[in-house]
């Protein structure tokens, strides 16, 4: 069981990061970097000029975006990018509603979507936030980072009281 729940869970990385590269080609921003888990690496190529990599700790996923590009192009295509792995996790889990492959992208996304820094909520909000400014303010990022942080742990603690709770 075990086994098959990290399986899916990878599955659903790979899936998820797929999401927001296809988003980003969609969008002409250029993606450098496809890796699947951090540390080390342990192996990788290349491909349409994307390194492609597997590393040591088989715990996350990421893609490397042209921050410049991506910050030029309109705020809907920079959401679209952002939120592409969630969706892609959100349709998945409905496709294959009541099985583990569901209940992995259900989570995938929404640990995701929280405005906890580096995640894609956070990310998404600092993008809408800089957006309605017309600008950056460290300040307004700032306190968004920290309540975004502060409101993420009180949820995660209150869904593990009641998970607790329930057992």
């Amino acid at each position: 069981m075990i086994i098959s729940s990290l399986a899916y869970f990878l599955l659903a990385l790979l899936l998820h990061e797929a999401a927001h590269l296809a988003a980003a080609r969609a969008c002409g921003v250029t993606v450098t970097e496809f890796g699947l888990g951090w540390g080390r690496i342990l192996f990788g190529f290349q491909c349409r000029k994307i390194d492609f990599g597997v590393r040591l700790l088989p715990v996350g996923a990421y893609v490397r975006f042209d921050l410049s590009e991506l910050q030029q192009r309109p705020l809907p295509q920079q959401v679209l990018i952002l939120l592409a792995g969630i969706i892609a996790n959100l349709l998945a889990a409905t496709a294959t509603s009541g099985t583990r492959f569901s209940l992995m992208n259900f989570l995938l996304a929404a640990t995701n979507i929280l405005p906890l820094y580096q995640q894609d909520g956070w990310k998404c909000g600092m993008v809408m936030l800089r957006g309605a400014l017309g600008r950056k303010s460290p300040l307004v990022e700032w306190t968004f980072t920290i309540a975004g942080s502060v409101l993420s742990l009180v949820l995660f603690s209150a869904l593990l009281i009641r998970v607790l709770r329930v057992h």
